[in-house]
């Protein structure tokens, strides 16, 4: 169950991999995307089979809430025992839960008789409420990918989800060891690592060739992307004399504070800002046209935080050197001064240093950017690193058909 489906570029990108190897999928989404990151055929078609539950049909959710209980029987009155007495983290989180307990029923109604083996949820927080209960109204196994926000900012009933999971994809080692310290028991873990389609990035024959030479960074214009501290270290190379520009791809909340801040500091004519998403098809134009790629994530203010950003990957398959943070999975893709360099988070004078390294050693940035791109091609292709999520979707639907839900 995932919050809107293919407004979620790796949502798309891993439906993909997971359709091209037989299994049978039906997306489902609360919410029905007001953008996607694709333009491909495929993506379009997967985007027009996804069923949204919101907004909710009035006439058909007051059905389904009268006929769950005789449909489901004992099963539903064991979930809505649940929803009233299991672990929740606070007394809202139990109210949510309980409502996100009724649309499952609508859920689990809508799809009763279709030929469904398992649900998977791509987050864990609302859609995994959903999918939890919608899988366990139906009497099928359940399954959930935990990243970032939904284990933390917006954590909700875990405790259970984790109990009753037939299986949990970690993104990182990080993720296992969290998932182990809530609970979870060793043989329902599988590490499947976030990765990218890696034949659709290549490295550009102008990359380390620009003058002055281009820092670029994109994604969503949010706390947790670690913009703002960027544009200060970009304020720190500038007063060490070093030359550079800036472009940062994006829109999001923050693009009127970024703005500003650029202003302030005098980086105008440094720093400049897209106010654009960019779509998958045309991230490969846009790292070419720079020498070195940064994303230096953080925890942001309101508990979110990036668990393993695709951007970095797909910037290092294009054959940038990556510079980013010590922060949850991100260590799992970029081996400091190996496949990358890493500093810590919100550490802004270290961030110049590493950005002012790379820009001064044209060698040292090529070292840096032909190992990340064989640690991304090698380990985080999708072909590989959804393997263990493939296999355990085909046990799943070995008696029969296989749907599962989205992001």
């Amino acid at each position: 169950m995932t919050s809107n489906g293919l407004g979620n570029a790796w949502v798309g990108n891993e439906l993909g991999v997971v359709t091209q190897a037989g299994i049978q999928v039906r997306l489902h989404a609360l919410y029905r995307p007001g953008a996607t990151f694709f333009e491909s055929a495929d993506m379009e078609r997967i985007g027009r089979e996804a069923r949204y539950l919101y907004p909710l049909p009035p006439v058909g959710f007051l059905v389904s809430l009268l006929l769950a209980p005789f449909l489901f029987g004992t099963r539903y009155f064991a979930a809505l025992w649940n929803t009233l007495t299991g672990p929740r983290e606070s007394l809202s989180i139990r109210l949510k839960t309980a409502w996100h307990f009724l649309v499952a029923a609508h859920f689990a109604r809508t799809i009763h008789g279709e030929p469904v083996s398992h649900i998977h949820s791509q987050w864990i927080h609302s859609g995994g409420s959903v999918a939890m209960y919608g899988a366990w109204l139906l009497g099928v196994p359940y399954s959930f990918t935990g990243h970032a926000a939904d284990l933390f900012r917006d954590r909700s009933a875990l405790t259970d989800k984790i109990k009753r999971a037939a299986f949990i994809v970690c993104i990182s080692k990080f993720h296992e060891d969290f998932f182990l310290k809530e609970g979870a028991r060793p043989e329902q873990l599988r590490l499947a690592y976030c990765g990218i389609d890696t034949s659709h990035f290549h490295p550009g024959s102008e990359v380390g060739k620009h003058d002055p030479p281009h820092i670029v960074s994109s994604g969503r214009l949010v706390g947790k992307k670690g913009f703002g501290h960027l544009i200060n270290a970009c304020r720190m190379l500038k007063d060490q004399g070093v030359r550079f520009r800036c472009t940062i791809a994006g829109n999001g909340p923050l693009e009127a504070e970024l703005r500003a801040r650029i202003a302030s500091l005098g980086l105008s004519a440094e720093v400049e800002m897209t106010g654009k998403p960019l779509l998958q098809e045309r991230i490969p134009e846009f790292m070419h046209g720079g020498d070195v790629y940064c994303l230096p994530c953080v925890w942001a203010t309101d508990g979110d935080v990036d668990g393993l950003p695709q951007m970095l990957m797909e910037a290092m398959a294009c054959g940038l050197p990556a510079v980013s943070t010590r922060l949850v999975g991100i260590p799992d893709l970029i081996e400091h001064d190996v496949s990358g360099l890493l500093s810590t988070p919100e550490d802004e004078a270290e961030l110049a240093a590493c950005l002012s390294r790379l820009l001064a050693d044209p060698a040292l940035a090529r070292r840096l950017a032909e190992a990340g791109r064989d640690r991304v091609v090698q380990v985080f292709d999708l072909s590989k690193s959804l393997l263990p999520l493939i296999q355990e979707f085909r046990r799943a639907g070995s008696q029969g058909s296989l749907a599962t839900a989205d992001s």
